[in-house]
């Protein structure tokens, strides 16, 4: 039997040992996704363990046939991501509520001092920013994580006919946004993909 579907028989069937080994294969993989949507190590984290706890839970929709579980977690993880922006939007909202001297201190100078070539993300961040945030998802899982346009279809839930069409619209924004916009001089980094910067952990992409 092939490896994949021995390893989801064995995922539906509930094998921790399975999904110890399902963890160690694609958690950098899930994490490098949900930075990339993010830009921020920390929530990314906390999607990595949101993303396998929702994996476990969803164990019995796990196909039997079909290849690699990769796409399947990395769709988990941008539904986690989009929860956890619209939890974040709610905490904001009864934050800003509150008497000004009762608001918590400011965080954003402690995340800023984690991030690598702040400068470089910022402009990758602020030229995403450009995008709907379906156009941001598809770009993240078929440009950076590599999957191909069936595999985003289902990993989205969605035709892969939108796949084409959200990642054409994503790729025109971002060439006439980074055409418009004067980079900063890095010696040539920022040739080729311009979003490097924002996935430099090594992934399992089997």
């Amino acid at each position: 039997m092939d490896t994949n579907l021995r390893l989801r028989k064995r995922i539906r069937a509930g094998d921790h040992n399975a999904f110890g080994e399902l963890f160690d294969a694609y958690a950098r993989s899930v994490y490098n996704h949900a930075f990339r949507l993010t830009g921020d190590w920390a929530q990314a984290e906390d999607i990595v363990s949101l993303t396998f706890l929702d994996a476990w839970r969803l164990r019995g929709k796990v196909d039997e046939e079909g290849g690699s579980l990769r796409p399947w977690l990395l769709g988990i993880a941008t539904n986690v991501t989009r929860n956890s922006r619209r939890a974040a939007r709610r905490h904001a909202a009864a934050l800003s509520r509150l008497p000004r001297d009762e608001v918590e201190r400011d965080f954003a100078d402690e995340v800023a001092t984690r991030l690598d070539d702040r400068a470089e993300l910022a402009l990758v961040r602020t030229a995403l920013a450009t995008l709907r945030r379906a156009e941001r998802e598809v770009l993240a899982l078929c440009v950076w994580s590599g999957l191909d346009y069936q595999a985003a279809a289902e990993a989205l839930g969605v035709p892969v006919g939108t796949v084409r069409s959200r990642l054409s619209r994503a790729r025109a924004k971002l060439a006439k946004y980074l055409k418009s916009t004067e980079l900063p001089p890095r010696g040539g980094q920022m040739k080729g993909d311009r979003g490097s910067a924002v996935g430099p952990l090594r992934e399992d992409k089997r």
